[in-house]
């Protein structure tokens, strides 16, 4: 499959590619100083599969060519394996010498999995490179170690915990790279308050062994098979992946319950969790550093091994990844020009096509395109995409209601931001709709000749008071085919709203057709966990009985206060075209649905325990009984 770069124009906020022009723009590099060498043998360990020459180790003059590379742009550089502690102290002495004189190296980090770790490193790191920015690999406890091996087959935890252990003595912070296997599902909160432990460890980031593709070992060069090896054996060969894989759902499960924990146990005032805070960031609207959720991928991220290749990613497949040698003695433009015409990059962008219509895109950030592409490999890239829907939706829910973590688990409430979506005083109106005997000024209400109501009259989004019950003109104010929800929501419900809309055809007009809805605002994040909680029951009860041509939705959102600049939790319940009808059908029964969905919310009110239908896993079923207790 292959793709020209002019297709990619309607993705490029998604994925930036790297323009040579663009200097303020850093670039990663991983260094694969031993290649897949390594004092340890993980069952899992992807470098060791794609069988890159070990041995050999990146010198100092190599990263002076690197630098010399993306000179004037800034520079990450990562020292990475295999096991880059088995290139020898004064081989890294050379290296961090070198990356320490460079003046475009902005930030130096190493990924080591801790077992040779001692004083004489940390004395070493101190004096050539203080920044050092050091990661360990451990996933969670001993029990969830179980895939981290010697070569001898047994467990190395201890080893690293012994090093977390020195580095809280020395004052170095860390942070560490859990893998989500089978070993942790169902024990998101143990494993982080173990990780948490460490007084060493700043950040922790889980990552997930989608490897369901993987089936066959990884190879063995000598005449000796070693006991590690025999274990990978004997967990490889099912038909569902080896004993470690686990699934896009079980991963979201898994850190949907971490992040609850982070939250609840009050872990997140020391510990960075991702991909929690990434997530946290972009429902925010602000940006993050991690590929993942950022446009920032695989264009401007390299991995170098020994041999001087150069390549994108070093979670994408090799030698499809591979750009050019380094001692060709390329320059930025010959790499621009090699991603350019990859394959690999191009697929990869491609799968990325669907993700602009998505209506999570601005949140997602379209995902790393390497698990994409193995996802699509195996045909269920729909899988990665549900998980990570679910991801936002179950974090947003934490962010609206922290108190209540059940909200995590509720699959009717989505993620839906509506932009723009401000009043221009929030804590002016909710002190107003509180006190109904406070005088309110006269206001212009105007009706357009396609039902909309709004200072303006005129079809369209246009502005209009923010009014409430107790406004002498509420009355005339609510369009009447939204009435009977902004009724039941405000009177019943006793509930403030801060929108409505009874939908519009425009048929004769160049305008997208408005669909029914209603806003609501909580007052707190308790109020909106009964609210959400409850409007979840009602549209289950409803769901059988609406018109097949009209589809409810809940949408999580945001309100922003344009006095104080400031965001508040907001509700919207939506009746749309149900899939596969025109917005003719839906106009010709949504009075029809909007009946049965005021009916349902009738029999329904927020209940100090916010329980909605959707199922709630076990083990977080066990952790929310024991916060409510």
């Amino acid at each position: 499959m292959r793709h020209t770069p002019e297709q990619h124009d309607p993705i490029a906020q998604l994925y930036r590619g790297l323009a040579t022009e663009d200097t303020a723009s850093a670039v990663s590099v991983i260094l694969k100083l031993r290649g897949d060498t390594c004092d340890i043998d993980c069952l899992y360990c992807y470098e060791k599969r794609k069988e890159a020459p070990g041995g050999a180790r990146i010198d100092a003059g190599q990263v002076h060519q690197l630098a010399e590379l993306f000179r004037g742009r800034p520079l990450a550089v990562e020292l990475h394996g295999g096991e880059p502690l088995t290139a020898g102290r004064d081989h890294i002495a050379d290296i961090l010498r070198e990356l320490a004189a460079l003046p475009n190296v902005v930030r130096v980090s190493l990924q080591t999995n801790g077992v040779l770790l001692d004083e004489r490193w940390l004395d070493l790191f101190d004096a050539l490179y203080p920044r050092l920015q050091i990661g360990i690999s451990l996933d969670g406890d001993a029990r969830g170690n179980a895939w981290r091996v010697g070569y001898d087959g047994r467990p190395v935890y201890p080893r690293v915990a012994d090093a977390l252990r020195l580095l809280s003595s020395r004052g170095r912070k860390v942070g560490v790279i859990a893998a989500v296997t089978p070993a942790v599902l169902g024990r998101a909160d143990d494993v982080l308050d173990h990780l948490t432990g460490f007084e060493a460890v700043n950040a922790v980031s889980f990552v997930p062994c989608f490897d369901t593709s993987v089936r066959r070992p990884t190879a063995v060069t000598g005449r000796r098979v070693p006991a590690s090896r025999l274990l990978q054996q004997a967990a490889v060969g099912a038909s569902d992946g080896p004993g470690w894989a686990i699934r896009p759902h079980e991963y979201t499960e898994f850190v949907l319950a971490a992040t609850s924990h982070w939250i609840s146990a009050g872990h997140f005032g020391r510990v960075k969790l991702e991909p929690a805070v990434s997530v946290i960031r972009r429902l925010r609207g602000v940006g993050s550093a991690f590929c993942h959720f950022s446009d920032m991928k695989c264009d401007h991220v390299f991995t170098l091994y020994p041999d001087g290749r150069l390549g994108s990613c070093d979670e994408l497949p090799w030698p499809q990844a591979r750009l050019t040698l380094l001692d060709e003695n390329p320059v930025e433009s010959d790499v621009v020009r090699a991603q350019q015409g990859s394959n690999l990059l191009n697929q990869g962008k491609a799968l990325m096509e669907k993700c602009v219509t998505c209506d999570y895109r601005t949140t997602c950030g379209g995902g790393c395109v390497a698990t994409r592409w193995r996802h699509d490999l195996a045909g269920d890239q729909d899988a990665y995409c549900d998980y990570r829907m679910r991801l936002i939706d179950g974090i947003a829910a934490l962010l609206a209601q922290p108190g209540y973590p059940t909200g995590v688990w509720c699959r009717t409430a989505r993620w839906r931001p509506r932009t723009p979506n401000s009043m221009r005083d929030v804590g002016a109106f909710l002190a107003r709709w509180n006190q109904a005997d406070s005088f309110r000024s006269p206001v212009r209400v105007l009706t357009s000749a396609h039902g909309n109501i709004n200072t303006v009259g005129l079809p369209g989004v246009h502005e209009a008071d923010d009014l409430d019950p107790a406004h002498p003109q509420w009355p005339e104010a609510i369009e009447p085919g939204v009435r009977p929800l902004v009724d039941t929501i405000t009177r019943d419900w006793q509930l403030v709203t801060y929108d409505s809309c009874q939908g519009h055809p425009y048929a004769d007009l160049e305008l997208r057709p408005a669909e029914r809805r209603i806003g609501i605002l909580p007052r707190t994040p308790a109020e909106y966990a009964a609210t959400a909680a409850a409007l979840c029951r009602a549209i289950t009860v409803a769901a059988g009985s609406l018109p097949t041509t009209v589809r409810v939705t809940l949408g999580r959102a945001e309100l922003e206060c344009e006095t104080a600049g400031r965001t508040t939790p907001v509700l919207d319940l939506t009746l749309l075209p149900a899939p596969g009808h025109d917005w003719a059908a839906y106009f010709d029964t949504v009075d029809t649905a909007t009946a049965v969905i005021t009916e349902a919310l009738r029999n329904e009110r927020p209940a100090a325990r916010a329980e909605c239908p959707c199922p709630v896993p076990q083990t977080a079923a066990d952790a929310a009984e024991g916060v409510m207790a």
